[in-house]
C-alpha cells in the first residue's frame, strides 16, 4: 500500500512538473496568445472585473493597469486641461481629479450625453451634458481651455467608428505637441475582445492616422500586456 501510495505521489509531482514545463514553453512561444485568452477572460467575467472596479468607490469601469499608465502620463505631461468624452458615473475624472490634486495642477472637462445622478463633485471637474461631437460642446470646450495651456485628450465614449473618428477629426486639434490623444476600448471587435461588435475605436485609429502623421501610437504604454487601449495611446509628436 505504501508503494502505491508512493508511485501515485510520483506520478503527480511528474505531471505537475509537465504541466508547469508547458505552460511555460507556452508563454514563451505564444505570449501575445496567453495575455489575449487572459483579456477575453478578463472581460466575460465583467461583473466581478471592469463592472467592479472603483476609485473612491466611484465606478470607473477601466483596467487597473491602464488607470496606472494614465497616472504615468499625466504625472509627465502635466496637462493643464484634460478633455474626457464619456462621463458616465464620473469615476474616471474623480480619479483623473485626484490625481490633479496630489500634482497641485489640472483640472477636467467631461462631457456625457446623460447626466447619471450622484457623480463626484470636485472643484476640478466641470462637468458637461450633451454630445461630444455637437458644435455646441465643443464651443463650450474650447471656451474652457485658455490660450498656450497643454491640453489631454480622452475619448470612451460611443464606441462606433463613425462617431471615434469624428470624435478624433474634432478633438485632435486641441492636443498639444507631447501630449496625448487617448481612444479608449480599441480592444473592440475582436482586438481581442467582443468579435462581433463591428467597426469600433480600433478601426477609427487606424483610418485617422495616415492623414495625421502628427500623432504616433505609444507602444510603451502598453509594456503591462493586457490594454483595454491596444494602439490607443496617441502622442502628439509636432
Amino acid at each position: 500500500m505504501e508503494m502505491k501510495r508512493g508511485l501515485l505521489f510520483t506520478v503527480v509531482v511528474l505531471v505537475c512538473l509537465a504541466a508547469g514545463a508547458f505552460a511555460e514553453s507556452w508563454w514563451r512561444t505564444r505570449p501575445r496568445q496567453v495575455i489575449d485568452a487572459y483579456h477575453v477572460w478578463y472581460h466575460r467575467k465583467g461583473e466581478e472585473t471592469y463592472n467592479n472596479t472603483q476609485w473612491m468607490g466611484v465606478e470607473v469601469q477601466k483596467s487597473p493597469l491602464d488607470m496606472w499608465v494614465m497616472q504615468e502620463i499625466l504625472h509627465e505631461v502635466k496637462p493643464d486641461v484634460l478633455v474626457e468624452a464619456g462621463t458616465y458615473m464620473g469615476g474616471s475624472a474623480f480619479y483623473f481629479a485626484s490625481l490633479f490634486d496630489l500634482m497641485g495642477h489640472g483640472r477636467i472637462v467631461t462631457v456625457d450625453i446623460e447626466d447619471h445622478p450622484g457623480k463626484p463633485q470636485h472643484p476640478r471637474i466641470t462637468y458637461l451634458t450633451g454630445s461630444s461631437t455637437s458644435d455646441e460642446i465643443l464651443a463650450r470646450i474650447k471656451a474652457a481651455i485658455q490660450p498656450g495651456e497643454k491640453v489631454l485628450v480622452d475619448l470612451d465614449s460611443d464606441h462606433r467608428k463613425p462617431h471615434v473618428l469624428k470624435e478624433l477629426q474634432l478633438y485632435s486639434p486641441l492636443v498639444t505637441p507631447g501630449s496625448y490623444l487617448i481612444v479608449e476600448d480599441t480592444h473592440f471587435n475582436g482586438h481581442p475582445i467582443l468579435p462581433k461588435f463591428g467597426p469600433g475605436p480600433g478601426e477609427a485609429v487606424a483610418e485617422f492616422l495616415p492623414s495625421h502623421p502628427e500623432f504616433l501610437p505609444d507602444l510603451s504604454r502598453e509594456k503591462f500586456g493586457m490594454t483595454f487601449n491596444p494602439g490607443g495611446y496617441l502622442r502628439r509628436a509636432r
